[in-house]
């Protein structure tokens, strides 16, 4: 294993590898941290090469600007790729991570080979009203802070990581579905049975746009599947990556 803290695109992003063998990268969602891919680390780097990263401004990656976009986290995600010297990658993102994966593949393909992006939305209407006040968001968002207070150089920013995210995602991610028709990546588009923030059907429409793009649906789950049931979650990213 390696890690670092490393400047680029203007900002701090800490990172982590494991493993050996085809390179993927890992894309944690929102207000987390790269922790929370513990148990797919665990399995994947037996057979990858496995880079993580806290996203700009979260975990150990400080807040550094006081505005957030996909856009400028996948400018980060190709930076990191530069320094690390990967040329190509698979992506496997959660929430934000997987839409930030969906900008990758929209605007730089030539280095994703592949993506994998479970409880995504490609714009605002995918999301369920009022579905970020369940329980299971409040608990999540309190289990974020708290890590974020153990985790963060700059512990005190949280508020500023939180007030950052809201205004984004008032406002993004908003593909259209001309952009999500022009993605060539081979996509798997994945959700929980139970996700409680977004919509089936835009989940189901997203597959049928991208072209020839995977629909999975993984049972017994919701939004945090790879943390409910690590083994389903892991099962479905290796048959996707390796067939």
């Amino acid at each position: 294993m390696q890690s670092g803290l490393v400047s680029v695109n203007g900002t701090s992003i800490f990172y982590a590898q494991f493993g050996d063998g085809p390179p993927i990268l890992l894309l944690h969602g929102g207000l987390a941290n790269s922790n929370y891919w513990g148990r797919q680390v665990e399995q994947l780097a037996q057979i990858f090469s496995v880079t993580v990263m806290d996203t700009r401004g979260h975990g150990r990656s400080p807040v550094t600007s006081p505005s957030f976009s996909y856009d400028l986290f996948a400018k980060d995600v190709v930076d990191l790729l530069d320094f690390l010297k990967i040329p190509e990658v698979s992506v496997v993102g959660w929430s934000d991570g997987a839409i930030t994966g969906l900008q990758l593949a929209m605007t730089k393909p030539d280095r994703i080979s592949r993506l994998f992006a479970f409880g995504a939305n490609s714009s605002l209407d995918g999301l369920k009203a009022n579905g970020a006040r369940s329980g299971v968001f409040a608990s999540y968002g309190r289990r974020c802070k708290a890590e974020y207070a153990l985790l963060s150089p700059h512990p005190e920013r949280w508020p500023q990581l939180v007030d950052g995210l809201r205004v984004m995602w008032r406002r993004e991610p908003n593909f259209t579905e001309q952009n999500l028709a022009a993605v060539k990546v081979p996509t798997t588009i994945s959700d929980g049975e139970y996700d409680e923030v977004i919509k089936r059907d835009h989940t189901e429409r997203m597959a049928r746009v991208i072209p020839s793009a995977r629909l999975v649906i993984l049972p017994e789950v919701s939004h945090f599947a790879m943390l409910q049931n690590p083994i389903q979650f892991n099962k479905s990213v290796i048959e996707f990556l390796t067939t």
